[in-house]
C-alpha cells in the first residue's frame, strides 16, 4: 500500500540525475589497462549503465581494481563531477580482495539498510541459503547515493529492480 505522500514526493522528484558506475575487479582492470577500453567481460557494469541510461544521465564509468584507495578515488572524482548516484559492482564478497563494503562503511554519514535487507530477501526468495553470502548495501556520502552491488549479472538487474523507482525520490530528500 503506497501512501499518497510518497506518490507526491515521486512526481516532485528531480529529474536531472547524474549517475556514475564503478566496476571493481582485478581481471577486468588488467583487461581495461592493456586495452584502454571498457573491458566487453563487463557484463555487470554495463547492464547498470544501459538500465541507468533510460531515465538518467550515466556521465562516468570506469573499471578498477579491488583497492580501497582506488575507489575512494574514483568515488571523489565522481562527486566532483556533480554525479549524484554512483553504482559499484563487485568486491562485495567475503573473499580477502572484496573491500567495497568495508571502504564505503567507513565513509558512509547514513546507511540506508532497507536496501540491502530487501536485496538479501529477494535473493533468498530466488536463491535460497546462498543469499547470505550478499553484502549488498548503500549509503549516502557527501550528499551523494552509493549503492554497493556484488559483481554477478543477476545481482545487478535485482538491484536496479529495487531502486530504478526511487532514485529520484530518494535524491529529492538528498537535494532538501
Amino acid at each position: 500500500m503506497k501512501s499518497q505522500s510518497m506518490e507526491e514526493h515521486r512526481t516532485s522528484a528531480p529529474v536531472d540525475i547524474t549517475c556514475g558506475v564503478i566496476t571493481l575487479s582485478d581481471s577486468k582492470y588488467r583487461e581495461f589497462q592493456e586495452t584502454g577500453e571498457i573491458p566487453e567481460s563487463d557484463i555487470s557494469g554495463r547492464l547498470l549503465v544501459d538500465a541507468l541510461s533510460r531515465d538518467y544521465t550515466v556521465s562516468e564509468y570506469t573499471v578498477i581494481p579491488d583497492d580501497g584507495k582506488m575507489l575512494m578515488s574514483a568515488i571523489h572524482e565522481m562527486i566532483d563531477e556533480g554525479v549524484s548516484v554512483i553504482f559499484t559492482t563487485g568486491g562485495t564478497g567475503i573473499g580477502s580482495r572484496d573491500i567495497t563494503v568495508e571502504t564505503l562503511r567507513e565513509i558512509f554519514e547514513k546507511e540506508l539498510d532497507g536496501f540491502g535487507e530487501i536485496f538479501r530477501y529477494l535473493s533468498f526468495k530466488e536463491l535460497g541459503a546462498g543469499a547470505i553470502l550478499s553484502r549488498a548495501t548503500a549509503g549516502v556520502y557527501r550528499g551523494t547515493l552509493i549503492f554497493a552491488l556484488p559483481g554477478s549479472p543477476n545481482a545487478v538487474k535485482l538491484g536496479i529492480e529495487i531502486v530504478a523507482s526511487e532514485i529520484g525520490h530518494l535524491v529529492k530528500h538528498l537535494r532538501e
